[in-house]
């Protein structure tokens, strides 16, 4: 198999990639590996580096938008991963267009030339964030899509052009949406990286309105777990929720952060909420766990303590990145 990776030299796709060249994934050993990353600031070749002596591995610097790019790629590729994205809530806000080119009109690029080849299997990886806000319960994929932000929005419109390229053109693709990711080789703009570094330094951090937002904590690990699961089992046409299984407030998690680093509440200040802040996420796993096994494996206290030490211990990796 000649696999394409899109954003593999982002935080889950160089972990997925690192994973597949390490032979995380029994039984599957692609004999080419092609990472598509048009390297914007979360783009970071040293994220890489641990498999960049693999002769398998091929890195290309380049844009998803990129028709003639993009068609040289599909044509010799048998199965794409796509991952590249502008993900960043608070980013969303005051650049719209850049999330709207990227995940809307990047993905369509990757899905027409995807169809025009002979792909045999597509997953396209989105978030939960394309449901909206749940008070209580867990979203079923089958659950309406109602975003709240201009970043969400882009992914809702991905996955339904995902939806259409499958019904209009028979490509095989499936949809993952996951909860909020956390693990080593995160750019630390996101918040558990933002923290740790933050604290790490000296600093201080913010909490959001009242703090009692929540969210469902999935360690990149078992993210792609659950990728693979889908890109070797999961059903064309189909979605699946991925999730960790750990449900925090905003308040519950700094507090496990504060702990971890060895910092008080003095280090912690209020601020006004963000605009297009939903209150809840919370993914219903039964499909994935019942068709395809899946089932998270870390536990979220074991995976922070290891994502604490490692931004501990390389801090020559993120410190160039807060300039």
């Amino acid at each position: 198999m000649r696999l394409l990776v899109t954003g593999g030299a982002g935080f889950i796709g160089s972990h997925y990639v690192r994973s597949v060249l390490r032979g995380a994934y029994p039984g599957f050993a692609p004999e080419s590996v092609v990472v598509l990353d048009k390297l914007t600031y979360a783009g970071n070749p040293a994220n890489l580096a641990p498999v960049s002596g693999d002769r398998r591995l091929e890195f290309v610097q380049g844009d998803i938008c990129d028709g003639a790019l993009v068609e040289r790629l599909m044509a010799t590729s048998d199965a794409v991963v796509h991952f590249a994205a502008e993900s960043h809530v608070d980013r969303s806000i005051h650049r719209a267009a850049e999330f709207t080119r990227t995940n809307v009109l990047g993905t369509q690029t990757l899905l027409e030339f995807a169809a025009r080849s002979d792909v045999s299997a597509f997953v396209h990886v989105s978030t939960d964030e394309v449901y909206g806000s749940i008070d209580s319960g867990s979203w079923p994929e089958e659950h309406c899509l109602q975003p709240n932000s201009p970043y969400s929005a882009s992914k809702a419109s991905s996955d339904l052009m995902a939806r259409a390229y499958h019904q209009t053109h028979g490509l095989p693709v499936r949809t993952t949406r996951c909860s909020n990711n956390y693990g080593p080789y995160q750019y630390p703009e996101k918040v558990i990286p933002f923290f740790i570094t933050s604290l790490l330094r000296g600093g201080t951090v913010p909490v959001y309105g009242d703090g009692k937002n929540v969210r469902d904590w999935l360690h990149v690990e078992d993210h792609c777990r659950g990728i693979q699961a889908v890109l070797e089992g999961g059903r064309p046409g189909e979605v699946y929720n991925i999730g960790g299984g750990t449900e925090l407030s905003n308040l519950e998690l700094t507090a496990q952060l504060l702990d971890a680093v060895g910092a008080g509440w003095d280090r912690v200040r209020h601020v006004p909420d963000r605009r297009g802040h939903d209150r809840r996420y919370s993914v219903d796993i039964t499909k994935i766990s019942t068709e395809l096994g899946y089932a998270p494996s870390r536990s979220f206290s074991e995976g922070l303590e290891a994502t604490v030490r490692w931004y501990r211990d390389n801090e020559e990796w993120w410190t160039p990145l807060l300039r």
